[in-house]
């Protein structure tokens, strides 16, 4: 690799442009978004994502630490640049700059990525998904990822959230599982017809559900619904099971402490080992 260009500023613009990704603003209108790790970039590159430009901290610039598959820092880095990537070897406060709080780890990539509509995913048609309402914490989010991926659901629907897929705190959650995970956003609407065109079996979790969780049938095709963390399920997911757009069930977790109820991903990774559990039954 040749030796690449160096920023020592924090005032850098290209550095002041990465930083601005981590808004939700600059995210839409350009198309990109920012990746902190190795790790996560390595995923995204893997699973064909464009990584624009990345950002290495100059005192990593020449590590010869291997990862699991005995590549050295140097040497990923160099792969990067093959494929065409811009390298910038950037000063410690600049890295700061553009770095997610106090976490380094020697690389900040900019990514060409964005959400899917429901036409663009491919959402396998045989695999049990999620269907994500209203979820407000892009940590819930990113963790919801990773457990679908963890449990080889089919594909996750994020309807009419108040966090993007996009957002970097998502794709660090996630582990950078979000880039190889089918994962469509849409309205609670179109999220509801694309159900019925499927003829998805709808399972919503909900804290006053009618049969415990392991009751529901969650093998094939069923969409497991959640809920926001703050206001769970709106009511058009009864109001479309009622007028028989959709075939809807309510299931509950039981609670036997003070709290009413689990984190949003605490609930999704118990679905989810539930379709794995219930596949394995029925082998």
């Amino acid at each position: 690799m040749n030796d690449p260009e160096t920023i020592t500023s924090p005032a850098n613009p290209r550095i002041k442009q990465a930083a601005a990704l981590r808004e939700a603003d600059q995210r839409r209108s350009t198309g990109l978004t920012v990746v902190d790790g190795r790790r996560e970039l390595s995923r995204a590159a893997a699973s064909g994502v464009e990584i624009v430009e990345a950002f290495v901290d100059a005192r990593r610039l020449h590590d010869s630490t291997t990862d699991q598959q005995g590549t050295t820092f140097a040497d990923w880095i160099a792969a990067l640049a093959a494929r065409g990537t811009r390298i910038a070897s950037v000063s410690e406060k600049a890295f700061e700059r553009v770095a997610f709080g106090s976490r380094n780890e020697g690389v900040v990539g900019v990514v060409r990525f964005g959400p899917r509509s429901l036409a663009e995913a491919t959402i396998a048609a045989d695999r049990p998904v999620f269907v994500i309402e209203g979820v407000e914490k892009p940590g819930n989010l990113g963790a919801i990822l990773r457990t679908a991926d963890a449990a080889g659901l089919g594909g996750v629907i994020v309807c009419d959230a108040r966090t993007d897929v996009a957002n970097p705190a998502v794709i660090r959650a996630s582990l950078g599982t979000v880039f190889s995970m089918p994962v469509a956003t849409s309205s609670t609407a179109e999220a509801i017809q694309w159900c019925h065109r499927q003829q998805r079996a709808v399972v919503a979790a909900t804290p006053e559900g009618t049969r415990l969780w392991h009751e529901a049938d969650l093998r094939g095709n069923a969409a497991i619904l959640l809920g926001s963390e703050a206001h769970g399920l709106s009511a058009v997911w009864p109001e479309a099971a009622a007028g028989g757009t959709i075939r809807m069930e309510t299931v509950r977790l039981p609670m036997h402490g003070i709290a009413d109820s689990l984190n949003l991903s605490v609930t999704a990774a118990v679905l989810a080992y539930e379709t794995i559990r219930q596949r394995e039954v029925t082998r």
